[in-house]
């Protein structure tokens, strides 16, 4: 009997503050972005205490440039993995770095 799939609220905690780290995001970059009074509900999602209510998570993955189930770690089973995390953060890093300077590009040019 396959389990159904089941969100691990510390290693979602961990994700998201490597996540924070590679791109050199506060925990006050993200108060400010999401529109929170206090930064208290952020630092007990770092801490696997809560996770993100399902509105924040979609913030995030728009701030973070990447799904949801990429921000969320779980017990979920794929059948075939293409690259490795370490390898697909790096990427991204380099997409964002990319995409920031395509948008500065064309800001100059209209």
């Amino acid at each position: 009997m396959k389990k159904y799939p089941v969100i691990d609220v510390v290693r979602t905690g961990q994700n998201l503050k490597s996540i924070m780290q590679i791109n050199n995001i506060s925990v006050k970059d993200i108060q400010s972005f999401l529109g929170l009074s206090t930064p208290q509900s952020i630092y007990h999602w770092l801490d696997g205490r809560n996770l993100p209510t399902v509105d924040n998570l979609y913030a995030l993955s728009e701030l973070f440039m990447m799904p949801v189930d990429r921000l969320i770690c779980g017990n979920r089973e794929y059948q075939q993995t293409i690259i490795n995390d370490t390898t697909y953060q790096r990427l991204l890093v380099h997409y964002q770095r990319l995409s920031g300077l395509m948008k500065k590009g064309l800001q100059n040019v209209f």
